[in-house]
């Protein structure tokens, strides 16, 4: 993604991952007895799946129908995601990349310390 330009993909370890990191996995990760809501947003099949609330965080490619984006936009402070209590709200950015990677089909990728090594060519240098 060039930075900047939300029209690029976005990628997921670059992009998304460290927002959710930073603001959501606390409450919304794998450690099942910190889980809040029943919601699980650091996997693909948590996000897609209903909560308790019965509402699905993240519908891929429909970001109106995905309660995680009505929550990350919404101006009532009793439903905001993150919490007023957490102590970091989310940036405009943050929310427009949050936005576009559920429009874009919320495509997920393992940590990249878990993917495959893959040889890639040196940059050609310009004269």
């Amino acid at each position: 993604m060039v930075h900047g330009d939300l029209r690029a993909a976005l990628d997921f370890n670059k992009d998304i991952r460290p927002i959710l990191s930073e603001h959501c996995f606390s409450c919304h990760g794998f450690d099942e007895p910190a889980r809040k809501a029943g919601l699980r947003l650091d996997t693909r099949d948590g996000a897609t799946r209903a909560a308790k609330s019965g509402e699905v965080a993240v519908v891929p490619g429909q970001a109106a129908k995905s309660e995680l984006v009505k929550r990350i936009t919404t101006e009532d402070a009793d439903d905001l995601m993150p919490p007023v209590k957490h102590g970091k709200p989310l940036t405009p950015r943050q929310i427009e990349m949050l936005q576009q990677w559920v429009v874009e089909g919320a495509p997920y990728a393992r940590h990249w310390a878990f993917e495959p090594l893959r040889k890639s060519s040196p940059p050609q240098a310009r004269s």
